[in-house]
């Protein structure tokens, strides 16, 4: 018999707040198969996160901007610290990697679509670079991971900017998983892997032995593409304020701070979970480390791209403000795409999940036909049709930070600055370092 909540309510019954239902489960599960779980998404506990800040709209005080009629600037030029061609975006959110592998080809064709129609870069991730992903992406930033794979100079020749990845936001200091049913044989081609076996990536790159190495490796990369693309440096938000400085010392021309809330296509819940820190956390962190190396917000500085749970131009807005150029978006580009899309319903649920809850991206299985490898699931997701529909949501997020920005006076998005805003919780104040609504109080400040 299923008790109701009235029913359990009569009877007294309480659940555990340490031993709660989802850890008596977990528990079981581990007690039964033995080995730790695996899934895809990003943090799902609770986080101060850019919900818990407020915008400060101008009033009497400050002079707010016509909608239709002043304009509101949103471009963005990454990386011309260095490099000979700088990046020149028209909108200041960009797609992040996520690679062939973890994405099925129309996925990736799709993201490159979007990227294209709305004027700012997509990213290839993992294992290699796909001739759907090229053909279709006008802005190309070439991921170079540990583990190397599909890495080539052709490649890196071809593409429009290099990041160096040392670190993902879901899985700081770990490496990438990509399980048997999703090696394909072409997949397994790119990766120089045998098919329908695990892979699991290396967390450190193999000639990496500390930060004198990473000087090393974007000289390396900057003679092979004589000097003309930009070096980017991406780190998962952990001792974020350190790892900044290291990363320009080095000679990033842009740092990519990836935080806790940032997706994964496969890891351990328990990594996704339990460490590194809330995006929220990390931006002020690397905001101080660029501006004590005097390189932020100049013509020829260190930008900083973040990414980590961005999904709305409330998001974009708030990011900006707190001191980045730009802003990645990862999970919410393959929503848009149509990821747990409710008419897979009933697929969701044979599979053991939901509409909204699915989240076994490593296994191949996904009904919307985007993070698979499987040729029929593949076909379910139009490449055109998946490029409109993320390309509108890229306008929409534009839009809405241009409607934000406008509101509290500003005639560019990136001119949006700390004093624009204020927290509701004191988590959110000290993270962010903005006072509590209400108060000019900034907890921590000064200590």
């Amino acid at each position: 018999m299923t008790l109701t909540s009235d029913d359990r309510a009569r009877l007294g019954l309480r659940e555990s707040a340490t031993f709660d239902r989802a850890t008596i489960a977990a528990i079981q599960r581990a007690a039964e198969t033995g080995i730790y779980d695996i899934r895809g998404w990003g943090a799902k506990r609770a986080l101060p996160h850019f919900d818990d800040l407020l915008f400060l709209g101008a009033s009497v005080s400050r002079y707010p901007l016509e909608g239709y009629r002043e304009r509101c600037g949103t471009d963005v030029v990454l990386g011309a610290r260095n490099a000979k061609y700088p990046l020149h975006l028209d909108i200041p959110v960009t797609i992040a990697g996520m690679s062939f592998g973890a994405l099925g080809a129309n996925a990736k064709e799709a993201l490159g679509r979007a990227a294209s129609a709305t004027g700012t870069s997509t990213t290839t991730g993992d294992g290699g670079m796909t001739p759907e992903e090229r053909g279709h992406s006008k802005t190309l930033v070439y991921q170079y991971l540990p583990n190397r794979y599909g890495m080539n100079p052709d490649d890196l020749r071809r593409a429009d900017a290099i990041e160096i990845v040392l670190g993902q936001g879901a899985k700081p200091g770990g490496g990438g998983m990509l399980l048997g049913q999703k090696v394909s044989e072409r997949v397994a081609g790119m990766r120089d892997l045998p098919a329908g076996i695990d892979q699991r990536s290396a967390s450190r790159h193999p000639d990496w032995t500390g930060p004198d190495d990473l000087t090393i490796k974007i000289n390396e990369i900057r003679e092979i593409t004589d000097w003309e693309k930009p070096v980017y440096v991406k780190v998962g938000a952990s001792r974020t304020y350190y790892d900044v400085k290291l990363a320009v010392h080095a000679g990033a021309d842009v740092v990519v701070v990836d935080g806790m809330q940032g997706g994964t296509a496969a890891t351990q819940d328990v990594f996704i979970e339990h460490v590194g820190i809330p995006t929220l956390a990390a931006v002020p962190q690397a905001v101080q480390a660029l501006q004590e190396l005097g390189v932020h917000k100049k013509p020829d500085g260190v930008q900083l791209i973040v990414s980590g749970g961005i999904r709305s131009g409330a998001d974009v807005a708030k990011a900006l403000a707190l001191g980045a150029d730009a802003v990645a978006i990862g999970t919410a580009a393959l929503i848009a795409l149509g990821d747990n899309d409710p008419k897979y319903a009933a697929e969701y649920e044979k599979l053991g999940s939901a509409a909204g809850f699915y989240d076994q991206f490593q296994a191949g299985q996904d009904p919307a036909g985007i993070t698979t490898q499987d040729p029929e699931l593949q076909q379910r997701l139009d490449p055109v049709e998946g490029g409109r529909r993320v390309a509108n949501y890229l306008r929409v997020l534009t839009m809405e930070a241009q409607t934000i920005a406008r509101a509290c006076g500003k005639a560019h998005v990136t001119h949006l600055e700390p004093e624009d805003m204020v927290a509701v919780s004191i988590e959110a104040a000290a993270m962010a370092r903005v006072p509590l609504a209400g108060t000019s109080w900034i907890p921590g400040a000064g200590l």
